[in-house]
């Protein structure tokens, strides 16, 4: 049974006031619009629709928890990017997101999607330079890789892993295709390492996030 077989809908939260108080560890999927964020998350519970997935970007408008059990929870983050959101609703959801990866103390990492084919955008670098000085670990989906010839795809592997090394040593990366289910076990270590290591031991989590990622 993998980390995330048990995963079902928790609560959704739109308010910092109404974030759960479960004293358990958290981490949160974050991903600029359409990058294949929900379609990871229903791929790693083994879900078809745990994670609303949609061809309308900027769907996800609130913070999604979704319980894995043993007090440890994932949480589905507003995508960012996305133009056509209404003004009012996007500050409202930059200060949501401000306050939360910023100040959550129950927040043991961040995971972040990516498309394959468009990696580090500048949005990209800009959430990971707003997150890295939390101390806390980042990890990189490169998601979509089955849209990619397998060189092509290790290509962008190597490519943003050696940036990352040099710009942002807390954060690891992996390929991850939700179409092939390839990447799951790689992805489900690097978690389990931060949820086992606890939201208070940030060195504990950041050596597994360091940990050797096996490229799909």
């Amino acid at each position: 049974m993998g980390l995330f077989s048990r995963a079902e809908f928790y609560t959704t939260v739109n308010h910092i006031k109404d974030l759960p108080l479960h004293g358990g560890r958290e981490v949160a999927f974050v991903g600029r619009s359409n990058a294949g964020k929900s379609s990871a998350i229903n791929t790693l519970a083994n879900h078809v629709r745990l994670a609303y997935t949609s061809k309308t970007p900027g769907r996800t408008q609130h913070l999604n928890y979704f319980a894995l059990g043993e007090n440890n929870y994932i949480v589905d983050l507003p995508g960012y990017g996305y133009a056509k959101v209404p003004p009012e609703a996007k500050r409202h959801w930059e200060a949501l997101l401000s306050t939360y990866l910023q100040k959550r103390e129950e927040l043991s990492g961040l995971v972040v999607i990516m498309d394959v084919r468009h990696p580090l955008t500048e949005l990209d670098e800009a959430m990971l330079d707003w997150f890295a000085p939390t101390g806390k670990p980042l990890h990189v989906l490169l998601t979509k890789a089955d849209k990619l010839s397998r060189q092509q795809a290790m290509a962008t592997l190597f490519k943003v892993r050696a940036y990352l090394a040099e710009h942002f040593p807390q954060c690891s990366v992996q390929l991850f295709s939700s179409l092939k289910k390839t990447g799951v076990e790689e992805a489900e270590a690097v978690i389990a390492g931060w949820l086992n290591a606890g939201s208070g031991d940030a060195a504990g989590a950041e050596d597994a996030a360091d940990g050797d990622v096996t490229p799909v």
